[in-house]
Order: structure tokens, then C-alpha cells, then sequence
């Protein structure tokens, strides 16, 4: 997708994001990565209400240039894209279900969501790291996402919420999504029998998906 493109599918997912319910009020933020830099929705935007032409602009160097002032979570969002070359957009979200995990999980731990289905590990992976909790906008943050990332497709912020990349935008937030479904199985499940996936269905998964 060229420029134009990419900030009109960030308005659209934005929308459907927010009509789930996956985000609430200027909750949660997107970006994308440009050969230029990036793509990001502004700060206190709401991810119903975005307007192309508004959508943040920062160059190679996390630097503003364009469209409105951007969120204040940049810091998480470049976090993530520097330790993940191979990841082209960041969804950050205030989930219900994957946010109540992360408040029941131990920070440190590094899969707080069990391998219940196979599309739960074909879309995040084997690793779901929990960082310790961080109040919102807190820089101090960047270094943990950092090298969490480096390992990982996804981290949750203990009592604050996911934060999914992809290697494109659709990508992002079709894990994201699946991560939501995954948590409010794994909290559903929550003290029963449940079946699990096997690591060496695990294995299989990841061999033959990536």
C-alpha cells in the first residue's frame, strides 16, 4: 500500500477496533511503518473517529513531521519496531479480556495465555512476555517492550493491556484480535480440564506457519 493507502486502512481498522469494543474513549493506538519512518494516530484521538489526513507523521527518526501531534506512546510503538525489523505496524489495545490477564499474570512471566488453539500460536507464537506495570506514558517502559520484543510478536503490559505487531497492518491487528479471543478462552477455561496443544503440536504449527 502506498501512503495515501495505508492511512485510510489505519482509519478502517481503527473503526472496527473500536465498534468490538477492544478499545473505549482515545484508548489504545496504531502505527505503521513507512520506507520514510512512520504512520501513528494522534494523541487523545479515538480509534472510531480517526480522519486520514490527521494521522501522525514522524520521520526515520521518530521525529514529528506531519498531521497531528502523536500519541504519547510512541516510546512503545518505536520499542517494538526497532527490536522487530521484520514488523511493518504496532496495535496497542485496552482489550477487555487480554487486559484482565494481564492483571492476573505475574510480571516476568512469559505465557501467561496457554496454547489452547492453534490459531492463538500461529498468530502470536509460543511467548507472550508480561512486562511489570508501568503508569501510562511512562518512557521508562521502552527498554523492557525493547528486549521482550526482540522474542516475541506480542507483550502484555501488566494492568494496562497487549501490544500486538505484524509484519503489515492487516497482520497487526488480526493477531491482536486473536489474542483477545484467545484470553477470553483462556479465562472461560479458567480451573476446568481444559486440553491443551501439545509442544509438539506447538512445533508443528510454528514449522509449518512461521
Amino acid at each position: 500500500m502506498d501512503e495515501t493507502a495505508l492511512r485510510e486502512a489505519i482509519c478502517a481498522h481503527g473503526r472496527l477496533l473500536f465498534g468490538r469494543g477492544y478499545s473505549v474513549g482515545s484508548a489504545g493506538n496504531i502505527s505503521v511503518r513507512l520506507p520514510d519512518g512512520y504512520l501513528m494516530t494522534p494523541t487523545n484521538s479515538s480509534l472510531g473517529r480517526l480522519e486520514a489526513a490527521r494521522i501522525s507523521k514522524l520521520d526515520t527518526e521518530w521525529r514529528h513531521v506531519s498531521g497531528d501531534k502523536p500519541s504519547k506512546e510512541v516510546f512503545m510503538h518505536r520499542a517494538v519496531l526497532t527490536a522487530r525489523p521484520e514488523a511493518g505496524a504496532v496495535v496497542h489495545l485496552h482489550s477487555t479480556h487480554a487486559t484482565a490477564i494481564g492483571c492476573l499474570a505475574t510480571p516476568g512471566e512469559d505465557a501467561p495465555i496457554p496454547p489452547l488453539t492453534p490459531y492463538f500460536v500461529m498468530r502470536i507464537g509460543r511467548r507472550l512476555p508480561v512486562i511489570r506495570y508501568y503508569r501510562p506514558g511512562d518512557a521508562a517502559m521502552e527498554g523492557d517492550i525493547h528486549e521482550a520484543s526482540k522474542g516475541a510478536r506480542a507483550v502484555l503490559l501488566a494492568n494496562h493491556g497487549p501490544v500486538v505487531s505484524g509484519s503489515t497492518l492487516d497482520d497487526a491487528v488480526y493477531a491482536a484480535e486473536e489474542l483477545e479471543e484467545a484470553a477470553r478462552l483462556a479465562l472461560l477455561l479458567r480451573g476446568l480440564p481444559a486440553r491443551e496443544l501439545t509442544p509438539e503440536q506447538v512445533d508443528d504449527l510454528l514449522n509449518t506457519f512461521g
